[in-house]
């Protein structure tokens, strides 16, 4: 995400490094072609200009002409600006009320029935939330049938009514339902068009004005970058939602939509869709995100992804296995399962600061571990629990039925064998030193 504003914005900054006088003519240069790349990046034009104005006013009043680095400097004030472009700090859900309500709203193809799914189990999972998902798009049968399949898939009840084709009745009913039932928390997907139409506008007001949500959430597609600004504006005009959620973020989007948003509505962005899996969705950090553009990675997010994935009891019993030596393909494919579970491959490494420069032409398939999975899978009990048992008739045996080559099975066994030797040396307090001094006679 955000690849081509990054490399825009490192390019401007260089203007200010390298040999000669720094002066007030090569900072409004610098500042030109930030408002340039913001501009490539489908952001207003008032908005960019605006502010790269904000930002040559400070830069001017901190004395950057004189500062010893003043590239540096000047990264840290747009990193400061383009945070509070987009809000400054995340902004969390209203969850008042017993059965607290959230209206999803947004047109047609945003992404609004996965991210009800998403939501529900976000919330069920981080604020141990008893939610019920409740069926409003009365126009499309498959919306329908998608909140089911996304409520099963996450063991959500949802609450439909298939016969009826009043939105407003069914999402009153549902209410009484979640109250009869215990449930504190009613997430309603509504119906969204191609584009705002009056009809719709009255039906989600008619919603909101029966149900009193507590937060509305208004979903929009980030890819379509300033239409997305247009279509968020005029929903709120008529709805005054309480949030934005960004949705595809992981796909070619070049960040005009997550730029410009706030500025327009005065709305924070509460949510980022970044994948298609239910376990997709982000807290919105603005200054995380000004990390990321600027390419200083997002190190507190891919912490907190790896914490949801960890289990201490599970952490004790592989700690006492690599300080025995024990460490088998059995934990080798648990760990690899704890990193798929984190998220896309590619979106993890942008996370590690210089990582997302290094990898951008790189195409990493989030299938990546495929192979892997496939030769540890076709090996038997015995070979995965102890894999010195493995000689060459073993090993020509697994990669007929991995569907791999003898040599890609040779290869993971000795990189397995590499990676237990490291486990163990940090493990018996050799520290870094003997890991680099170990990893000097691995190749890459």
């Amino acid at each position: 995400m955000f690849e081509n504003l990054s490399e825009r914005l490192e390019k401007s900054f260089k203007l200010l490094k390298g040999e000669g006088r720094i002066s007030e003519i090569n900072v409004a240069e610098t500042l030109k072609e930030v408002r340039r790349a913001l501009l490539d990046a489908d952001v207003n034009y008032k908005i960019a200009k605006t502010f790269t104005d904000t930002v040559k006013q400070k830069a001017l009043g901190q004395d950057v002409l004189s500062a010893l680095k003043p590239s540096q400097v000047m990264v840290k004030i747009v990193h400061d600006e383009l945070a509070m472009l987009m809000g400054g700090q995340a902004t969390d859900i209203n969850l008042k009320g017993n059965p607290s309500v959230i209206l999803i709203a947004g047109l047609q193809g945003s992404g609004k029935t996965t991210f009800s799914g998403k939501l529900a189990k976000h919330l069920k999972s981080k604020k141990q939330k008893n939610p019920l998902l409740v069926a409003c798009d009365v126009y499309r049968p498959a919306a329908i049938e998608q909140l089911i399949i996304l409520g099963q898939q996450i063991e959500v009840p949802v609450y439909h009514e298939l016969e009826s084709k009043d939105p407003v009745q069914i999402a009153k009913n549902a209410i009484k339902q979640a109250k009869k039932d215990g449930q504190n928390l009613v997430i309603i997907d509504t119906a969204g068009r191609l584009a705002i139409d009056e009809q719709m506008m009255k039906e989600i007001a008619a919603i909101k004005k029966a149900v009193e949500p507590q937060e509305i959430l208004f979903v929009v597609d980030s890819m379509t970058g300033q239409d997305a600004v247009n279509t968020a504006k005029e929903f709120n005009d008529k709805l005054d939602f309480d949030g934005v959620v960004l949705t595809k973020l992981d796909g070619d989007t070049r960040g005009g939509a997550a730029l410009s948003i706030r500025s327009v509505v005065d709305k924070p962005i509460k949510f980022v869709g970044t994948g298609e899996k239910l376990d997709a969705l982000d807290v919105f950090h603005p200054e995380r995100m000004a990390d990321r553009i600027l390419g200083m990675g997002d190190i507190v997010s891919l912490v907190e992804r790896a914490q949801d994935q960890y289990n201490v009891e599970e952490a004790r019993k592989l700690s006492k296995k690599i300080a025995k030596n024990q460490f088998d393909f059995n934990d080798f494919i648990d760990q690899i399962g704890q990193i798929k579970k984190m998220g896309n491959l590619k979106d993890l490494a942008g996370m590690i600061p210089g990582m997302g420069k290094m990898m951008k032409n790189l195409d990493i398939d989030d299938n990546a571990f495929k192979g892997i999975e496939a030769i540890i899978h076709s090996m038997t009990p015995e070979e995965r629990n102890d894999p010195a048992v493995l000689n060459g008739s073993r090993r020509k045996r697994i990669a007929i039925g991995s569907g791999t080559d003898i040599q890609e099975v040779n290869r993971l066994v000795k990189q397995f064998d590499e990676t237990k030797k490291m486990m163990k040396m940090m493990k018996e307090g050799k520290g870094m030193a003997g890991l680099m001094s170990k990893m000097q006679g691995m190749k890459r």
